[in-house]
């Protein structure tokens, strides 16, 4: 097997032209770089692999870019792992389908993981098509977040602001607990250390869960701002249009939770995240008797979703109609 410097995997599912405007704004960038890029089809059971084939093909970069057609829905990590597998790299770039990649943002990514030895994983900064730039650096998730979250008042959130998931967008290169895997850049060594990432997470948590453990071995993370990359956010995930709309939200996000404040927190963390983020809802329920604009910053049924898997957090899920 040859071994590359980057190798770049993709996850398509149902989402065939966003995957193909994504390599048109890649192949690019990977001149002069020894790469590789995988394409995971996680079972869309449509026309993707046709279509991105047929793409492949017209552009004759068959030798640079791979279709692998997952005969089941792996999830995120799973899918991911599947391409992580199947080409040997010093460095393995996992990014979604519904990002564009801007100029250099490769090479700065690369550059900056080569002189920080410390570093296994690196972001760049995600932004929106017109430049605003997205939070995409955060905290870890803990019971006292939960609170924070569900609670979405201003003096509880100023009170353990220490504990906010997400950090202010910076303009300066410097290291966090945990950052977007929408795009980014880790170091072959890290998988070396930790293995791959837990396909029992299918989707969501599975970032925040490979970074915890990425840091507990002794890895920093990192975000460089001046490397840019373009995130839509319109990709085969409904998390983000439901939560807006405080729809109910998927299954797996809840399985994910829970997998994850166990293996982090243990039982009883688990059990404080749930009563925490339920002692944050009751405040933020009284508040809307009190306030009528004010409205409780959570989806349907989530005071009861949130127990999904409870009993069982450390069981997989399989969801094949889902990403």
């Amino acid at each position: 097997m040859n071994k590359y410097k980057l190798s770049i995997v993709i996850i398509n599912y149902r989402t065939p032209q966003m995957t193909i405007d994504c390599l048109i704004s890649l192949l690019p960038e990977l001149e002069g770089i020894s790469a590789k890029v995988i394409v995971v089809d996680n079972a869309s059971n449509d026309d993707s692999c046709v279509e991105i084939q047929r793409w492949i093909d017209a552009e004759e970069v068959y030798e640079q870019v791979f279709l692998l057609s997952s005969p089941e829905n792996l999830g995120f990590s799973g899918g991911n792992n599947l391409g992580i597998k199947h080409t040997e790299a010093e460095y393995y770039l996992l990014l979604n389908s519904d990002t564009l990649i801007q100029k250099k943002a490769i090479i700065t990514l690369l550059n900056a993981a080569d002189i920080n030895d410390s570093v296994g994983l690196i972001s760049p900064r995600l932004e929106w098509a017109d430049g605003t730039p997205q939070e995409s650096c955060f905290r870890f998730h803990s019971p006292l977040s939960e609170l924070i979250s569900s609670a979405n008042t201003g003096f509880i959130t100023r009170l353990f602001k220490q504990y906010q998931v997400p950090y202010p967008v910076s303009d300066v290169m410097q290291k966090y607990d945990w950052t977007s895997f929408a795009c980014v850049l880790i170091k072959a060594d890290v998988f070396n250390d930790i293995g791959l990432m837990d396909d029992g997470y299918f989707m969501y948590f599975e970032d925040v869960a490979f970074s915890y453990h990425a840091k507990q071995a002794g890895w920093d993370v990192m975000n460089v701002p001046s490397a840019h990359v373009v995130h839509l956010r319109g990709g085969s995930s409904p998390m983000k249009s439901l939560a807006k709309q405080r729809k109910r939200l998927p299954y797996y996000y809840y399985e994910s939770r829970t997998r994850y404040f166990y293996q982090v927190y243990g039982a009883f963390g688990l059990l404080l995240a749930n009563v925490s983020w339920t002692m944050g809802f009751v405040v933020s329920s009284l508040r809307s008797l009190v306030a009528a604009t004010f409205q409780p910053n959570v989806s349907k049924n989530q005071w009861r979703d949130i127990w999904i898997g409870f009993f069982s957090p450390l069981r997989k899920f399989k969801h094949p109609n889902n990403y």
